[in-house]
């Protein structure tokens, strides 16, 4: 009985001595890194031919850039007319274009009623003879900018309005 205690006693230390080597054998370093330095000044360094290290890594490599869009709406409160820009590429473009649109047949009071990037907008009328305004909405999709332009373009007086215009400035991927 004496002979199987000590055999167990060695077994097990040997077993205790195997796993807190494993467990120490990174010390303070991430996985796939090993300690480097001493004296107070330390660091880690990967294991060669590990995935470690950024060096051979295999992870995400970039392909391209994102880039925003903006779009804006401008109107006329003389003519009751509206231009609209999409998809460019800085906010002034779309403030330029907006403004010019608004102007080809001839308002001189065209004003920007709303710039966007990234995203939807919905432009509504209010019913002739109401007491409501033009309406801009801006939001992630068509449909969410269509229900909140209808939505407060009747809040502010506008009976039944009429959307007439949506769209969305959607970014554009740039491959490198």
């Amino acid at each position: 009985m004496k002979r199987i205690v000590i055999s167990l006693f060695w077994i097990c230390s040997a077993l205790f001595l195997l796993v807190t080597a494993d467990v120490q054998a990174e010390g303070r370093c991430p996985p796939g890194q090993y300690p480097i330095g001493g004296q107070g000044v330390g660091g880690c360094a990967p294991i060669p031919g590990s995935n470690g290290g950024a060096a051979g890594s295999s992870g995400p490599v970039a392909t391209g850039r994102w880039i925003k869009t903006w779009g804006a709406i401008a109107t006329a409160v003389s003519t009751g007319d509206m231009g609209a820009s999409v998809g460019r590429r800085s906010k002034q473009e779309a403030v330029s274009e907006a403004l010019s649109r608004c102007a080809t047949h001839g308002a001189r009071d065209c004003k920007v009623g709303t710039t966007y990037k990234n995203q939807c907008v919905a432009y509504a009328d209010p019913e002739r003879g109401s007491k409501g305004r033009v309406s801009y909405s801006v939001a992630g999709c068509k449909e969410e900018a269509t229900n909140r332009v209808l939505s407060h373009c009747a809040d502010i007086g506008g009976g039944q309005c009429k959307v007439l215009y949506t769209d969305c400035s959607e970014p554009i991927f740039e491959s490198f």
